[in-house]
């Protein structure tokens, strides 16, 4: 995962361009097409995705735009920015598990806006924004990223999308504000043969793991203690539920011709080997109930849902989802204030 600590994942550093703006307060969006429609309840998580370098933190006070390129691999490219009012950019190849930089197209100008992190200058967590870079990424695309700090709600921001809260993009211009329609605008545009298709094919899919944030979120704000072990019972049972669909063989991993019956199905992510926009909804915020379940209730996945690690683990080997991670203590902090001590009274 990215982190803000000295490691290869720092590479995601950003490079920031200051505008001016002033204050003003953030919000939600509980929209969701292929999967959860009504369990987003939850705050937008403010986490680290890009640490700046040390000559990018300038101008203490202004809003930050990144000039990152995605998608992106581990090895750093520094040039000169051409832009005036930069200190510097960073550029990365454009080399991931896709294969080489001419597997990427720039057909498009599409620049995506994101919450800034709790230090106003990096990405902020949000799954709705994991969402996105996930689909630009799978898509094959070169997008561009710009964090906006809404403690200072920047004029420019307001004037490009009026009452609009991050994250939201512009294709060639065109101002898209609705995560779901974003979503189906992508799948329909970034089409093949150029590029992949990413819905699931089995309805099923999108709607696996439907349940597991809400019971989550009532399970994490409970403050009393005699109701802990109740909600726990119907998180772990979401989780079941979620465990038992990626343990069941999906029709094309059964052999019609075997006289042995398939008992456990194999593939790696939710409709098959290979990650769909199914994928990019709901392991954003599997990751975060992961770790604040951990920290703050010292509840963890059951070792016994091999399916829901199996998953996990195929996940947290792909770049798409593991590179646009926040990092665990940004996650944490984030729900600082939402998770609620356990008292009898």
């Amino acid at each position: 995962m990215v982190s803000s600590q000295e490691s290869s994942e720092d590479s995601c550093s950003n490079s920031v361009a200051s505008q001016h703006g002033d204050d003003g307060d953030d919000g939600d969006d509980g929209s969701s097409s292929s999967h959860h429609g009504a369990e987003e309840d939850h705050p937008y998580q403010e986490m680290d995705l890009m640490s700046p370098t040390l000559e990018d933190k300038h101008e203490e006070g202004m809003v930050f735009e990144s000039n990152i390129h995605f998608p992106l691999d581990f090895q750093l490219r520094r040039s000169q920015s051409t832009s005036s009012n930069s200190s510097t950019s960073l550029k990365f190849p454009l080399n991931n598990n896709f294969g080489e930089t001419d597997n990427f197209h720039e057909d498009y100008e599409i620049f995506m806006f994101v919450k800034a992190g709790i230090d106003g200058e990096s990405i902020g967590n949000c799954p709705f924004s994991q969402r996105l870079f996930m689909i630009l990424w799978l898509k094959g695309v070169v997008f561009n990223v710009t964090t906006v700090d809404l403690k200072r709600k920047p004029a420019d921001l307001h004037n490009l999308a009026p009452g609009t809260h991050p994250p939201f993009l512009t294709f060639n211009g065109e101002v898209k504000t609705d995560v779901n329609k974003i979503e189906e605008f992508l799948e329909e545009t970034l089409a093949p043969p150029k590029y992949p298709k990413l819905a699931a094919k089995h309805r099923e899919s999108n709607t696996a793991g439907i349940d597991i944030f809400s019971k989550f979120s009532a399970y994490i704000k409970n403050t009393k203690q005699q109701d802990n072990a109740a909600l726990e019972r119907g998180l772990v049972k979401a989780l079941k539920k979620l465990d038992d669909y990626l343990r069941t063989p999906l029709p094309e991993e059964i052999d019609a011709d075997s006289t042995e019956e398939e008992k456990v199905s194999k593939r790696k992510f939710l409709d098959g080997d290979d990650l769909t926009l199914a994928d990019c909804n709901l392991l954003p915020k599997l990751h975060v109930v992961k770790i604040v379940a951990k920290k703050y209730r010292n509840f963890e996945f059951p070792t016994e849902m091999m399916g829901l690690w199996r998953y996990l683990k195929n996940a947290y080997a792909r770049d798409e989802f593991t590179n646009t991670c926040a990092a665990d203590k940004e996650i944490e902090q984030a729900y600082a204030d939402v998770a609620k001590r356990l008292s009898k009274s």
